[in-house]
């Protein structure tokens, strides 16, 4: 499992990617680095310039007993380190590279190859981990597949690299990675991050045209379609704002085509008035497909939030049926993107997917994607032969609500489209009992949605039905929480989650299990718990604890773990994560600042079973 933190200027300020190895499936990082590999002083220790550091570096993360590799060019580093029980490995990454392009005759150009200071550091970092070289030197050659001599000079650089940390750092670091379970040796994996699981559940849907208009982070998902054109019936359209991506999108949709439009929140907030438009002209579809990130306005460009659930589920003027769908990994970023093109021919409303900047920039190993049952359902079509020769009503009263729609061209299937209120044939009028009939045909199918997913497919339940603490959370949230479950409660004796996949409509079979928790437990990354005031609005029921974290950064399991401590532990409050203040501890690792924030409101001290965690665990 990795993930990647970075700024949204092009170059310069700190950057760094997160790597989790495991002999089981993770979905979330932890505090704790193992083996920390600097490629600067900032790494290591923050900004030290800044007449107002919020960085404070990384070496605070590096458990007793881990390892630091860092360029020994930096001055003062064991000395900085000296009360720390940590493995120091110095390694000259210049002298690495210079090396490496004297054996190629380039020894003298080396420091206008600094960029493969990178290439020697996890040489050697490879190295520490007890690894083989030759597959690293693979997949380097396979990243330059089309500039041989430079994958042969960086594969030359790793060596290098490789060799000095075995010769000189022979005990490595105290942590070891774990055999490939024999069950999985066998077993086919993909790598595969958000955008891409997205797209290749476009393609397997069927998608014929793709808008966007480049917005971090969703361009990455409109990017890798571009290069499937020439291999798919597909269109990808850059237009010039979010406005007529909309637009072109639910034209597209009137026109026969699966249509989607992909974006980030400020490009959204330019939608609802395309939203409408789909849906009082009963538009099949489009997806619309939402990476948020942290706001308001262009806010952090390339950070992690989920801020725009409320806006989301009540975009738009006026009622407007919706499908709001939030897929909590990979997989069901996948059969949930799939799924959302069939309900929205068959219901013939916009169907929002709530993604995140986290979703898309993650990596991980999963097994392939099956195929094997996912099934197109294009909704219900014009049919002149059964017509008996009268005008066809593209907007006729049915008794699901659903009417039979017809395609561009297509005999006796012609009819008029307006945005404004309008009759069964099209034609605009503002009767009453009309108006009456439409508003009920066109919010009716919120009902009939509702029946006819499948609740499994609307939320995951993960552990019992009843337990004493029910956690509430949505989207990228789950995996952290999966994570941290399997630690402080692998038999799932006091803690059970509901996880969303649809909020819109609300899957009420939620409720009995909310009434039947003695303790709730919200978690949400966003001021304001949005997950937990959706639940509040369609059940009455208020989250004892509102877990929220909004400094731009995902959650980890440790923060889960740590929070769920706190909540289990106290009466009503909010509980506060922040990555960005530090408290040090002996332990270290820990990053957690906790702010409980007394409710305004006259709550009543609910007495509630106090969930302990496990002996001995070690956070």
């Amino acid at each position: 499992f990795g993930n990647i933190e970075y700024h949204s200027n092009i170059k310069g300020k700190h950057s760094y990617y997160r790597l989790r190895i495991a002999d089981q499936p993770v979905n979330s990082h932890i505090e704790s680095v193992h083996l920390l590999v600097s490629l600067d002083e900032e790494t290591l220790f923050g900004d030290l310039y800044h007449p107002y550091p919020f960085h404070k570096g990384h070496v605070h993360e590096a458990p007793d007993g881990g390892g630091i590799l860092y360029d020994s060019n930096i001055a003062g580093v064991e000395e900085r380190l000296k009360d720390r029980n940590v493995k120091l490995f110095p390694l000259d990454y210049s002298a690495i590279v210079k090396k490496a392009l004297t054996e190629v005759g380039k020894g003298g150009q080396a420091h206008e190859y600094k960029l493969m200071n990178n290439t020697a550091s996890v040489g050697a970092a490879v190295a520490l981990m007890g690894l083989e070289f030759q597959p690293f030197a693979d997949v380097i050659m396979e990243g330059f597949k089309h500039k041989a001599k430079v994958g042969e000079n960086n594969v030359l650089c790793a060596r290098y690299g490789y060799e000095y940390a075995k010769e000189n750092f022979a005990d490595g670091i105290s942590f070891n990675i774990p055999e490939v379970p024999q069950r999985t040796k066998g077993e086919k994996q993909i790598m595969i991050k958000g955008t891409q699981a997205a797209a290749l559940a476009k393609l397997q849907a069927g998608l014929g045209v793709q808008t966007y208009y480049p917005i971090s982070p969703a361009t990455d998902e409109s990017v890798y379609l571009e290069a499937q054109q020439d291999s798919h019936s597909l269109v990808v359209l850059q237009t010039e704002d979010e406005v007529s991506a909309i637009d072109a999108a639910v034209m597209a949709a009137h026109g026969g085509a699966r249509a989607s439009t992909s974006t980030s929140g400020p490009g959204f907030a330019l939608m609802p008035e395309g939203i409408g438009w789909a849906a009082i002209t009963e538009a099949p579809g489009p997806v619309i497909c939402n990476y948020q990130r942290g706001g308001p306005s262009t806010g952090l460009p390339t950070r992690q939030e989920q801020g725009d659930l409320r806006f989301t589920l009540h975009a738009g003027q006026g009622d407007i049926p919706r499908i709001v769908m939030t897929p909590g990994d990979l997989n069901e970023i996948f059969y949930d993107t799939f799924d959302a093109f069939n309900y929205a021919d068959r219901y013939q409303v916009p169907v929002l997917i709530l993604y995140d900047r986290h979703q898309a920039a993650l990596y991980q190993t999963i097994p392939p994607f099956d195929t094997s049952g996912l099934k197109i359902d294009r909704g219900k079509y014009f049919d002149p032969a059964k017509n008996n020769g009268e005008p066809f009503m593209r907007y006729k009263f049915t008794e699901d609500g659903i009417s039979p729609r017809s395609h561009p061209g297509q005999e006796g299937g012609i009819f008029w489209s307006t945005s404004d209120e309008h009759d069964q044939i099209g034609h605009i009028t503002e009767a009453i009992g009309n108006r009456l009939e439409m508003m009920k045909k066109r919010m009716g199918k919120m009902d009939l949605i509702a029946r006819e997913i499948p609740a499994e497919k609307k939320f995951n339940l993960i552990g019992k039905k009843k337990a004493p603490v029910t956690i509430l959370c949505w989207g990228s949230t789950k995996g952290a929480v999966v994570d941290a479950l399997r630690q402080i409660d692998p038999d799932g004796e006091n803690y059970n989650c509901i996880h969303f996949r649809i909020v819109a409509p609300y899957p009420e079979e939620t409720t009995e299990i909310l009434e039947d928790a003695a303790k709730i437990v919200s978690i949400d990354g966003s001021f304001s718990p949005q997950i937990a005031q959706v639940v509040r609005e369609k059940t009455g029921i208020w989250a004892h604890h509102r877990v929220v974290k909004y400094d731009g950064r995902p959650f980890s399991e440790d923060e889960i773990v740590l929070a769920l401590e706190k909540a289990t532990a106290g009466g009503p409050g909010d509980i506060v994560i922040s990555e960005n203040q530090v408290i040090e501890d002996p332990g270290y690792g820990r990053k957690l600042v906790y702010e409980m924030v007394e409710l305004r409101e006259n709550s009543p001290k609910m007495q509630v079973p106090m969930v302990p965690l496990p002996p001995g665990y070690n956070r």
